[in-house]
């Protein structure tokens, strides 16, 4: 190992006097101090419908109760396989609190991979969200002996009496009808041991199959702790939950944190209705994943070419004095002259603009789950989106590095929050140590051993630098590094970040490990493309038919070249394919959280990746 490390704050600040602390003690200490506050919104048919903390507190109880009446104690596990709705964290919760364990499986998990999470984990218990996915689940039942119970939330178009699921409903009832299940429901939270493990949540198999990462009631309250102390994290705050909840950055914004700070977690329709849910909640607080950053500013640059020629010229003369005012606001040192300027621009542009995106009102907006490219970052501030980058991984409970509020430095991840340490290994990997590191993996003890070391630091497989300053600046995967035929080590993810940038460009994966050049497989962003040739008159069918246009190769050809021309030769990309289909999840081109699955991608276009070697 280097000897540059940093440490971040006391390394024992997590523990002590509150270290019994659960995130089921703490809902319920909401319940008691804050009962008639809001803690959850849903939106259903296009009404907003609310639960105050004491609903919310009193509905886990009940759930806790139904699914101890299915046999669920300690120890055991239950599955929860739905999108984003209140059912979810209440179920997550309830079996927290009974001392179980819960496992979330991915909405987009095709059958496959639904059987292997619910066989390796050995689930006693299945919560599905709808007929689709009982579906699943049932076409393997067979091969899943230890699941004996399957509980249905939405039973719209299910046969009960043929397929034998409890409806949600139906569980939560019998709970209620159950001798006191809130006191019942106080007691098992009482006798919860911080160190055991509280929930599953599977890694998103880039280079395998997933694996179990068991993460304990202490790693969750570290977490917690954290995060709402480093984001100033209120009762007022107010989030729309819509990345998968059993993502870790998801379940850190609606579960973790939102518990904690006893903020208000909004549900809305998902989907297709985001655009429509973000506009209605206008949250506080914010994470979006590089892919929602990059498709805002996408949505954006592609209004702007229908918009009006004043309306064109005033946004862009408000964005250029908008990119010119950027970097000293990222430093806290806006003069007035710049703050007059911004203000007139907000006026004419920005404000209206920022309520359009839904963020006319949020305080702090993060990045994370994956690298973003720098110019995305630039935009967003010019906008008025102060976004700080995060870093941190299933394996640390989400907790690593944040960028300071007044210190944004683009190209870096932030500093190591308070209680981690961060140090370079010898071959340039990341290793962090905190009291959100996990237990290890499930059934896999040379996958622990290999990921955390006797001393307690985890290997996060990421490569990377930290400055003189703390700033950790995240260079590649450890396994992703290309090496060319001539011996250049080269980083693909920095090239794939800047072509997709481009508003025209969704997907990018470089080749080039022991090949004489670089070259692309290249997929176009439908909705973009797409109105950009309806406008030149070119008509089109499918993805296919747009992606092999001679116009549409030339437009992104005209990409490639810009983007070649900020680089040096050896990274520069000689050949580019546009591929002809749209990557899925379900045909195991994509993790359930849209990273690439480079090596399948490889195989999938190999014929194609020949061609450019040829």
């Amino acid at each position: 190992m280097s000897a540059h490390a940093v440490v971040s704050g006391d390394t024992s600040s997590n523990s002590g006097a509150h270290s019994r602390a659960t995130l089921p003690g703490k809902l319920l200490e909401n319940a008691r101090d804050r009962g008639s506050a809001v803690a959850l919104r849903e939106k259903h048919r296009g009404l907003w419908r609310e639960w105050t903390w004491a609903e919310y507190a009193a509905r886990v109880a009940n759930v806790a109760a139904g699914l101890r009446e299915l046999g669920v104690g300690p120890g055991d596990r239950v599955a929860i396989h739905a999108e984003n709705r209140p059912e979810w964290v209440i179920a997550d919760l309830a079996v927290q609190g009974l001392g179980a364990q819960c496992v979330g499986i991915y909405p987009t998990s095709p059958e496959a991979e639904v059987e292997y999470l619910l066989a390796h984990s050995r689930c006693r218990v299945l919560v599905t969200e709808d007929e689709e996915q009982l579906d699943k689940a049932v076409a393997v039942l067979d091969r899943l002996p230890a699941l004996e119970h399957i509980v249905l939330i939405d039973p719209r178009g299910v046969d009960l009496a043929a397929s034998g699921p409890v409806t949600f409903a139906d569980l939560e009832e019998r709970g209620a009808a159950a001798t006191d299940p809130a006191a019942a429901y106080a007691g098992s939270v009482a006798a919860l041991d911080e160190s055991a493990t509280a929930i599953i949540v599977y890694t998103s198999g880039t280079t395998g199959p997933p694996k179990g990462a068991l993460i304990s009631h202490a790693n969750l309250v570290a977490s917690g702790r954290t995060f709402v102390e480093a984001l100033g994290g209120r009762p007022d705050d107010e989030v729309l939950s819509y990345l998968p909840l059993c993502h870790i950055a998801e379940r850190l914004t609606s579960v973790i944190d939102s518990v904690w700070a006893g903020s208000v977690v909004n549900f809305g329709e998902g989907g297709p209705s985001f655009a429509h849910d973000l506009r209605d909640v206008q949250p506080t607080v914010f994470l979006g994943v590089p892919r929602v950053w990059e498709k805002m500013l996408a949505g954006v640059e592609s209004r702007m070419t229908d918009a009006s020629r004043l309306k064109r010229a005033t946004y862009r003369f408000c964005l250029r004095q908008g990119r010119r005012i950027a970097p000293r606001r990222m430093r806290g040192e806006a003069t007035l002259a710049d703050r007059m300027l911004r203000a007139l621009c907000e006026l004419l542009v920005f404000r209206p603009l920022r309520e359009r995106l839904g963020l006319v009102r949020v305080r702090v907006a993060v990045s994370g789950a994956a690298p973003i490219a720098p110019q995305v970052l630039e935009y967003l501030w010019a906008i008025g989106v102060p976004v700080r980058e995060g870093y941190g991984q299933t394996e640390n409970t989400a907790i690593c590095t944040l960028t300071p509020a007044g210190d944004v430095r683009l190209g870096s991840v932030g500093t190591a929050l308070p209680g981690v340490e961060l140090r370079i290994a010898a071959d340039g990997e990341i290793l962090t140590r905190s009291a959100g590191v996990f237990s290890g993996y499930l059934d896999n003890p040379e996958a622990t051993a290999a990921t955390v070391d006797e001393d307690g630091w985890l290997h996060t497989g990421d490569v990377g630098e930290i400055d003189h300053d703390g700033f950790l600046r995240i260079t590649d995967r450890k396994k992703d590094i290309l090496i060319t035929a001539g011996g250049k080590n080269i980083s693909p993810s920095e090239i794939e970040n800047r072509l997709k940038v481009s508003p025209h460009i969704r997907e990018a994966v470089v080749i080039g490990d022991r090949r004489k050049y670089l070259t692309a497989l290249i997929g176009i962003e439908l909705d973009t493309v797409g109105d950009w040739a309806r406008r030149r008159g070119l008509d089109y069918t499918t993805y296919a038919d747009l992606s092999a246009k001679p116009e549409v190769r030339a437009l992104v050809e005209s990409v490639v070249a810009e983007i070649n021309h900020g680089l040096a030769s050896v990274e520069q990309l000689k050949r580019f394919t546009l591929i002809t289909k749209e990557l899925d999840h379900t045909d195991g081109e994509l993790t359930a959280t849209q990273k690439v699955k480079r090596r399948a991608v490889e195989r999938r276009f190999e014929t194609e990746i020949e061609a450019m070697y040829r």
